[in-house]
Order: C-alpha cells, then sequence, then structure tokens
C-alpha cells in the first residue's frame, strides 16, 4: 500500500515522530511519501492508498508553518480520488494549553473528513508535558494503525 505522511512541526518532535512511523511503516511492507513541505502535485503523482498526518500545534491552535501550505490547498481542491481511503492521525500537544491541546491534529482529521479519508483508529493525542519520547510512544498505536491498512 502507498502510504503519504503529512506532518507538521515546529520544534522537530512531531518531525521526530513522522520519520519513526515511516520507518515502521515501510518495515510493515509499505510504499511511504514524506516530505515535511510536499505539494499538492507531488501527493497527487504518487497517487496514495492511505494517509497518516502527523503535526504538533502552534500559535493559539494553529498548524505549524510547514504544513499550512499543503493543508490549504487541499482544502481548495479537496482530491475526489482521497474519498474512502483509510488515514489516521497523531497530534502532539501540551495539556496545559487547555482548549488548543492538539489542536493541529484535530485541523487535520477534520481535513480528512471533508476528503472522506477513514478515519482507522482514533487520534493519538502526545502530551509534551507527560513525555520526552514521542517517537517511542506513538510505537503501540502506529502498530494498530499498521495492522488496519493490511487487513
Amino acid at each position: 500500500m502507498k502510504v503519504a505522511i503529512l506532518s507538521g512541526s515546529v520544534y522537530g518532535s512531531a518531525e521526530e515522530v513522522a520519520r519513526h512511523a515511516e520507518t515502521i511503516i515501510k518495515a510493515a511492507g509499505h510504499e511511504v511519501l514524506h516530505n515535511p513541505r510536499i505539494t499538492l502535485a507531488e501527493l497527487q503523482a504518487f497517487e496514495p492508498q492511505a494517509f497518516l498526518a502527523v503535526t504538533s500545534t502552534t500559535g493559539m491552535g494553529e498548524l505549524p508553518d510547514n504544513i499550512q501550505p499543503i493543508y490549504s490547498h487541499i482544502r481548495d481542491v479537496l482530491p475526489a480520488a482521497w474519498r474512502g481511503l483509510p488515514g489516521g492521525v497523531i497530534g502532539l500537544g501540551d495539556a496545559s494549553y487547555g482548549d488548543t491541546f492538539c489542536a493541529g491534529g484535530e485541523q487535520m482529521r477534520e481535513l480528512f473528513a471533508e476528503l472522506g479519508i477513514r478515519e482507522v483508529l482514533d487520534m493519538l493525542r502526545l502530551d509534551a508535558s507527560e513525555t520526552v519520547t514521542p517517537e517511542s510512544d506513538a510505537e503501540p498505536w502506529l502498530a494498530v494503525f499498521v495492522g488496519h491498512l493490511q487487513a
């Protein structure tokens, strides 16, 4: 299966989680495209069969700058070819921010819902106030996610 990973990171933690996810998904035998600054044309040329979004949250609950362009472009176009594809979201944040905790991840979930991408697993919320190794904390969730891709 061809899995596209969309990632948004401010300080690098979400990027580390996305790279780790890429390794795990490839090890399961899938083809993976991960480019933190991907264009819609590159994404469509890959012809993804599944999606994973890994993003932190910045400011007052916004997506990081590096994922904003692809998010906006996808939202403007809403490619119909992705309807029904499996997907999942890993959100990184800090629970001490209250209402905006993992808001970037929630925005990606909403985008996936608008696209008709099937969320195969509830969003994983990684709390920076509770972990120093978010990439290893994501492993159990990623194992289940990969299992859904092989089903």
